[in-house]
């Protein structure tokens, strides 16, 4: 039985390593289930028992690339705590914000793709957003609760996870009007967008004013912010 196992592992990821190889060739649109089985060399048949469809492929390998992420593993293993929380906040807003300004642009990629999706029939937004959740919502809510009780902040509505989706979806909306090559609108300064919007977001999931600016401010720190750009140098 074991070996059983370890055979439908292996060829889990096979399919996986194939998949991975024609998205980045041909790109979503361009990728079928039949040139994946064939880069697979398996059958169309054996690829749809281990994966229903090209999208519930694709948001697989998304969630493979953010649990191999090392700066996303050391925070979701972080302590939960205010500073966790609003981290992990800050690291939203920068990764979206910043969506665009990646040379291979695959991110900006999947944004769209994710648009697209809850426009038709929401089947890879449903996927994605059910990975975030098994992957972010317990170091959120865990986080959330250590402020409230530190007494950092106070309990907003009666479904914590609620608050990221609020959170994701704002950023979201945010990223998507900076797509086009010409922005959809201008927030004016870009120098204090980052900040502006983590203060928001910090205040609307119930974070005081104390608490947002103890921590906030260390993380837009001038000698942080300098290092951050050297190592993306």
């Amino acid at each position: 039985m074991t070996s059983l196992r370890m055979t439908s592992d292996l060829r889990r990821e096979l399919i996986l390593s194939a998949a991975k190889r024609c998205f980045a060739r041909n790109g979503f649109a361009g990728t079928t289930t039949k040139s994946v089985a064939a880069a697979a060399s398996i059958s169309e048949g054996l690829l749809f028992k281990h994966f229903p469809s090209k999208a519930a492929l694709y948001a697989e390998i998304l969630a493979c690339e953010c649990e191999a992420d090392p700066a996303l593993l050391d925070l979701l293993g972080t302590e939960p705590s205010t500073k966790t929380l609003v981290v992990l906040i800050r690291e939203m807003v920068q990764h979206f914000m910043h969506a665009s300004d990646q040379p291979d642009q695959d991110e900006e990629q999947r944004l769209r793709l994710l648009v697209s999706s809850q426009l038709d029939d929401g089947e890879f937004a449903r996927l994605v957003y059910e990975k975030i959740t098994g992957l972010i919502a317990r170091t959120f809510a865990a986080s959330l609760e250590r402020a409230v009780e530190a007494g950092d902040a106070v309990r907003v509505g009666q479904e914590p996870i609620n608050l990221f989706w609020f959170a994701h979806h704002t950023v979201l909306m945010a990223a998507l009007a900076q797509l086009p090559a010409v922005p959809c609108l201008s927030y004016g300064d870009p120098d204090g967008l980052e900040r502006q919007m983590c203060e928001f977001i910090l205040r609307g999931i119930g974070l005081n004013e104390a608490a947002i600016s103890v921590h906030l401010d260390r993380e837009f720190s001038p000698g942080r912010m300098r290092t951050e750009t050297t190592e993306s140098a």
